[in-house]
């Protein structure tokens, strides 16, 4: 009895629904976001420095007294605006405008010191009167570096803070959260001469008046120390702080394996470095850093829809993403599992050639970012730009594959060696039906993959098209001169006679 067209389909797609479910691959879900460590300080974070990614958080933004870990910023903003072979004189208030019996390098009112060694003092040995002479060496008084802290910190995008003096000693309007000093960390860290100062086991202070024979002096960061019980293989150095009312405060910087850690603990109760240790132990253990530019390929394609091919370099500059920027993730999940956003409207500090600022997120969790930059590439990958031929996308009209093509497509490759095979006693009559069954289904399916390819194919190159002229004016190129360019490529003859002319090999969007 001869089947019907429609039962002809249902028993292909039966056979097709049998056989495919042999070969199907379970999908896996992205790895959990990792449950963090109990801390016993008030505040407490973990970010890495590199992409900067907060790993950790514990009210991460409500108001602590900082203490000496202010010291930070007052480092930062006179590395940037303060030669270090200038030299600082001590005032009478740089000296004596500080509490009792807090932090000091023994310096005297008159002694003559140089930024770096004040820096050494101020870092290394807590010195208060250090961070004071400092303060009025780069801006003529305390009172007018306080508001050159506050500027500086909203440059970094600090929102929790307010400082009212260089050196972090008690005071009602001097307040910071783990965040905003998580930020000031990251910017410090970056700066090669700050990173330096900081992990130097030990300083010598030239000769004052009350240090004749000059002052050895050791920093009060016990976890850089490998004679300390404290000590932290990987660490970077920091800043400790403590007064009665802030408690015990601690900010440490420790590498590893690629990735920069960064810890800030706020309103410590002794256990600074046992909190920490934990979240550093946390951090390394769950999460690595991957280079964006290695995995990115979702913008990629952006340079191929300006390339405008066979331009001179000067005719259209090229989209490219950033590199040196990285990415945190748990360790057992994959670049793809991210999600990403784009946006052109750039934040402060963005790079002069920046186009437009990417985000990646995990789980909620922004874990990196990068820009889209515009600017020539190296020249030998211009010169393979320059090959290719500048052309409006063609848009083929769909088309329905022939039956000649489909017999071609389902023939069986000579020498094919089976990717599996049963144990079992089963008839040869039964394995006739079956290879039968197999390569019926397979050609109904190359079929019906060919024609949706195609389809697909020409639905892609409408997008990409659209997408490219929408990018042409983001960078200012109107439809005219983009047009002007197209006759220009159309006349212009060939580099080689006879050369074949190749379209990009385009990556897909994932």
């Amino acid at each position: 009895m001869k089947l019907t067209a429609k039962k002809r389909g249902l028993s292909f797609f039966l056979c097709l629904s049998l056989l495919s479910g042999l070969f199907l691959q379970p999908a896996f879900a992205a790895p959990a976001w990792p449950d963090g460590p109990s801390i016993s300080a008030e505040g407490g974070i973990l970010i890495d420095g590199n992409s900067g990614a907060i790993l950790y958080a514990k009210n991460i933004h409500e108001q602590y007294f900082p203490a000496s870990i202010t010291k930070i910023l007052t480092a930062l903003i006179i590395l940037e605006n303060c030669s270090l072979d200038e030299v600082v004189t001590f005032s009478h208030n740089a000296v004596y405008n500080v509490e009792v019996n807090s932090s000091n390098a023994n310096l005297e009112e008159g002694d003559r010191l140089t930024v770096l060694d004040c820096l050494y003092a101020m870092m290394l040995k807590s010195a208060n009167e250090a961070a004071n002479a400092l303060a009025e060496h780069a801006a003529s008084s305390t009172e007018a570096f306080s508001a050159m802290m506050n500027a500086k910190a909203l440059s970094l995008g600090c929102t929790d803070s307010h400082f009212s003096n260089p050196s972090g000693l008690n005071d009602p309007d001097h307040y910071t959260s783990a965040h905003d000093m998580a930020l000031i960390a990251q910017a410090a860290f970056q700066n090669e001469t700050f990173a330096q100062i900081v992990s130097t086991l030990y300083y010598d202070l030239p000769p004052t008046k009350r240090n004749p024979d000059g002052l050895r002096i050791y920093p009060g960061h016990q976890m850089i120390k490998k004679n300390s019980p404290n000590y932290y293989p990987g660490a970077v150095g920091g800043k400790t702080g403590y007064t009665t009312l802030a408690g015990n405060t601690l900010v440490t910087c420790a590498s590893r394996n690629g990735m920069q850690l960064i810890t800030v603990v706020l309103n410590g109760h002794r256990t600074h470095y046992i909190d920490t240790r934990a979240m550093m132990n946390f951090g390394f253990r769950n999460f690595r850093s991957l280079e964006i530019s290695d995995y990115e390929t979702t913008y990629t394609s952006i340079e191929n829809d300006l390339t405008i091919a066979g331009l001179p370099v000067t005719d259209l500059s090229v989209i490219h993403t950033q590199e040196d920027r990285r990415i945190t993730l748990p360790i057992n999940a994959e670049f793809s599992d991210t999600t990403s956003s784009i946006s052109y409207d750039l934040p402060a500090g963005s790079p002069e050639h920046a186009a437009a600022w990417i985000s990646y997120d995990y789980e909620g969790h922004m874990v990196g970012s990068s820009y889209l930059l515009i600017g020539p590439k190296e020249p030998e990958v211009l010169s393979s730009i320059a090959e290719v031929p500048l052309a409006e996308p063609e848009i083929p009209a769909t088309q329905e594959p022939l039956e000649s093509d489909a017999s071609a497509d389902a023939a069986p490759a000579k020498g094919h060696t089976p990717a599996f095979k049963f144990s079992l006693h089963i008839p040869p009559f039964f394995w006739f039906l079956l290879a039968a069954a197999f390569a019926a289904a397979a050609g109904y399916g190359i079929l019906y993959i060919i024609q949706n390819q195609r389809k697909q194919e020409s639905a892609n190159q409408r997008l990409r098209y659209q997408r490219r002229q929408q990018r042409l004016q983001d960078i200012g190129i109107s439809n005219d001169e983009f047009q002007l360019l197209l006759e220009q490529k159309r006349t212009r003859k060939p580099i080689l006679d006879g050369a074949r002319r190749r379209t990009p090999k385009r990556r897909k969007y994932r």
